[in-house]
């Protein structure tokens, strides 16, 4: 970090610890004057491992059936920032029986006493932002059964935080963190007696990071499907509260909510999870429909791109591509190097997917999720699409070189739809583009696929002869490759020239391709929030070299095997994973 990043950041922190001292010496609320619905989604098997003592944030598990949340001893920044925004409170309430609610009072009486007084690490805005919203939402859970005292302490923590919020939330950097900030303002100035001047100003706010923050094509600069379905969720739970209280919600806010509700259609797979891309997961189970549910928001996915991502669907198939180049600057600190990688899930069952992000696996297993061999598409050997910076500050984290050209096009194919993309992220150093072409056929149970490495022109044909000069064997090294689902059970068949993939469903997908690639089962990772450990998986990789400016691989994925009338698919998946 540089030094204008250490001094912005010791700068930051010193005026949120001053302001939520400060804060304190404000008036208090004493009851509510209204309170939005319980509209966040809690994972009722989380919540009983809370009960249990097992406490598991940011990939790290704690046992200790007695503790307290905030004795645990823990230094991790990312643990920290978890139990202090108080989403656990969402796990507590899913299970909602005496047990819960006891640890659920106890913890945040628990709070108020350590940390009620402006210290702490929960005192930036956006942590207070998330963390007035859940208190504000599961507010009758709270004070069932407590005493005049804990209902005091309470209410006087809350108009303390809704002061600290209403002037620090400027602070927040622009995205998600400032629309935390902003809604858990709106719900607090509208809850909370008292606090009603701080609504219109919020509101106003709000509006103007919609108008800044949400594109035409309903995306964010992060590209992050998971980030935007937060914003869009906090977004609707906004006008929500607003039209409940009787007041007007901006246009700006609305129009925002129906650019991205139809975005997130086009990053919805079949299976109701979001797209694994650019750091996000899948998304909390039931989330993302219930959200689009609540926007009351019917308008189907468009046509082309939504936020950068093409998507193909028919039948029980759907398939999500990144077709545009990965963001830069401060919106790209958790970017992939990602571009034509794609997902496929039929059904319910995820068949292709990325490794996803390794961030709460440490900063290693973060570096390598965000590289291109850790998503289904053509790399280089040694090279990613895009390649991180050097220095210090966000110029390390963030990428530096990316395509600069990425043309698509999304058609109707004799037999399907057709997707067609390139980009030019290898020809500064190889002097080739890649070009992707994939097919999927009307009924979705086939996809053909064609990756091409190409040269364009005289100037790219020298960088690649240069390239080859500079090479151990001839020819550039390639290959394509195609991460599974760790649920996904493969084999190796016909002589190594097809790939059978079996899924808990019953379903047999067959990979085959060229004869002019090697074909190879190899171990694969599937980083997934909540684990302790990366999950074991499998990854179908072909192999080639480019020894000509013209090189071209054909490959399919067919359907050999409908899915049985079978109960198991219908069944839920696991709502907690296994503490492995």
């Amino acid at each position: 970090m540089s030094n204008t990043d250490t001094m912005r950041a010791w700068s930051t922190r010193l005026l949120n610890r001053v302001h939520a001292r400060a804060s304190a010496l404000g008036r208090s609320a004493t009851a509510f004057v209204s309170q939005p619905e319980p509209r966040t989604i809690g994972l009722f098997a989380r919540g009983r491992q809370l009960v249990a003592g097992n406490f598991l944030f940011a990939g790290q598990l704690v046992e200790d059936a007695e503790a307290s949340i905030w004795a645990l001893g823990v230094r991790n920044p990312r643990i920290l920032e978890e139990i202090h925004g108080f989403a656990w409170l969402d796990d507590l309430a899913a299970v909602g029986d005496l047990p819960a609610r006891d640890r659920a009072q106890a913890w945040t009486w628990d709070w108020i006493a350590r940390f009620g007084h402006g210290t702490g690490p929960g005192w930036t805005p956006e942590l207070t932002g998330r963390r007035l919203i859940r208190w504000i939402h599961h507010a009758i859970f709270l004070l069932q059964g407590s005493d005049r005292g804990q209902s005091e302490a309470f209410y006087r923590s809350l108009a303390h935080q809704t002061v600290f919020l209403g002037r620090r939330w400027p602070a927040t950097v622009p995205g998600l963190p400032r629309f935390e900030a902003l809604t858990g303002l709106i719900y607090a100035g509208l809850s909370l007696e008292g606090m009603e001047a701080y609504v219109d100003p919020a509101v106003r706010a709000l509006a103007r990071e919609c108008m800044a923050q949400v594109d035409e094509q309903g995306g964010i600069p992060t590209r992050n499907p998971e980030e935007l379905l937060e914003v869009f969720t906090l977004l609707t739970w906004a006008a929500l509260a607003l039209e409940e209280a009787g007041r007007n919600v901006p246009a700006e806010h609305f129009e925002a909510i129906e650019r991205i509700a139809p975005t997130l259609r086009t990053l919805r797979h079949a299976d109701g999870s979001l797209a694994r891309f650019h750091g996000g997961g899948k998304g909390i189970e039931g989330r993302l429909d219930n959200a689009l549910a609540q926007s009351g928001v019917k308008g189907r996915a468009p046509d082309g791109l939504s936020m950068g991502f093409a998507r193909l669907s028919a039948g029980r198939t759907s398939v999500i591509i990144d077709a545009a180049p990965p963001p830069r600057s401060r919106a790209g600190l958790n970017a992939h190097a990602s571009t034509l990688a794609f997902e496929l899930t039929s059904g319910r069952r995820p068949l292709i997917v990325n490794c996803g992000s390794g961030a709460c696996f440490g900063e290693d297993w973060r570096r390598a999720g965000r590289a291109t061999p850790s998503h289904s598409t053509l790399c280089i050997e040694g090279y990613s699409s895009a390649r991180l910076g050097g220095g210090a500050g966000a110029r390390a984290e963030s990428f530096t070189e990316v395509p600069s050209r990425v043309p698509i096009e999304i058609s109707q194919a004799p037999d399907g739809s057709r997707f067609q993309g390139g980009h030019d992220g290898w020809v500064r150093t190889h002097g080739l583009t890649h070009a992707r072409t994939l097919e999927l056929t009307f009924d979705g149970r086939g996809m053909v696929g064609e990756d091409l490495l190409v040269c364009l022109d005289e100037a790219d044909l020298k960088r690649f002869e240069k390239a080859q000069e500079q090479a151990l064997e001839p020819g550039i090294l390639f290959q394509i490759r195609f991460h599974l689902h760790p649920e996904v059970d493969a084999n190796v068949d016909m002589g190594g020239a097809a790939v059978s993939m079996a899924l808990k469903s019953g379903e047999l997908w067959v990979l085959r391709s060229d004869s002019g690639v090697t074909m190879t089962l190899e171990p694969s990772v599937y980083l997934e929030k909540g684990r302790l450990k990366p999950r074991a998986a499998k990854q179908v990789v072909l192999t080639g070299r480019a020894v000509e400016p013209n090189t071209r691989v054909r490959w399919s994925i067919s359907k050999a095997q409908e899915t049985p009338v079978s109960i198991r698919d219908l069944q839920m998946n696991e709502l907690f994973p296994e503490v492995t």
